[in-house]
């Protein structure tokens, strides 16, 4: 645990293991289909790149989205096989959190290769918490894959 002192002279505590926690609480939220829960370590203010490309400008616009997300196209996935590569206290009250995970349809047993996906979380300390402030959601695809991608957009 790492335990910096604020400008006011109050000590604020903060780990390496409290930002790692935040993307097991997302997929568990996700699993259990509840958008506010997936979305409770955000700040308010939060800028979401999703992987096909949409920014959100806040919390309250992403939830809105993920509803419709949620009870349809991605309705009864599951998200799988959660990992941290990595996760850093890059300056007193700012870290960074890198996160991966598969997605799971209903009625699949593993998730394709090509279903897997990568984040990176920007989070910083506000109210005695850990908020994320910017996620980066994208696609984690092997470069055989990638080649194959550009070999069917060519032509």
């Amino acid at each position: 645990m790492v335990v910096y002192e604020s400008q006011k002279g109050d000590h604020m505590e903060q780990s390496v293991e409290a930002i790692s926690a935040i993307p097991g609480r997302m997929y568990e939220a996700w699993n259990r289909g509840d958008v506010a829960g997936f979305f409770a370590d955000f700040a308010e203010d939060v800028l979401f790149a999703e992987l096909e490309g949409t920014i959100y400008r806040s919390r309250a616009e992403a939830i809105e989205a993920h509803e419709e997300i949620f009870a349809t196209v991605m309705k009864g996935s599951q998200l799988v096989r959660g990992e941290v590569p990595f996760a850093r206290i890059v300056s007193p009250g700012v870290g960074v959190v890198h996160g991966r995970v598969g997605i799971l349809m209903p009625g699949e047993q593993e998730p394709p290769s090509t279903r897997y996906s990568m984040q990176l979380f920007v989070t910083v300390w506000r109210d005695e918490r850990w908020e994320v402030v910017a996620l980066e959601n994208a696609r984690l695809l092997s470069l055989e894959t990638m080649g194959a991608l550009e070999s069917l957009s060519a032509g």
